[in-house]
């Protein structure tokens, strides 16, 4: 059975992508359009999908990413 990761995002197309505390801001001159797409793309290349977006306000959601859950390397045992 598949396993998964998720992390959920706060977007504000204003300006502002927050993630596990990390902030992504949006530079002077940029679309809104640009910016949220640019870190979609970002994310996407380390593995992320977008799962959905539930609507806080018209400039605000919150994105659901998903990616398939990479099981840690089992210990060896020894050959006896």
């Amino acid at each position: 059975m598949d396993q998964w990761e998720y992390r959920v995002v706060y977007v504000d197309t204003r300006g502002r992508i927050s993630a596990d505390g990390v902030e992504f801001i949006r530079q002077s001159g940029e679309h809104r359009t640009a910016f949220v797409s640019k870190y979609l793309s970002a994310m996407g290349k380390e593995g992320w999908m977008l799962n959905g977006i539930q609507l806080l306000r018209p400039d605000t959601a919150y994105y659901v990413l998903q990616r398939p859950l990479v099981a840690a390397p089992a210990a060896e045992t020894p050959a006896t």
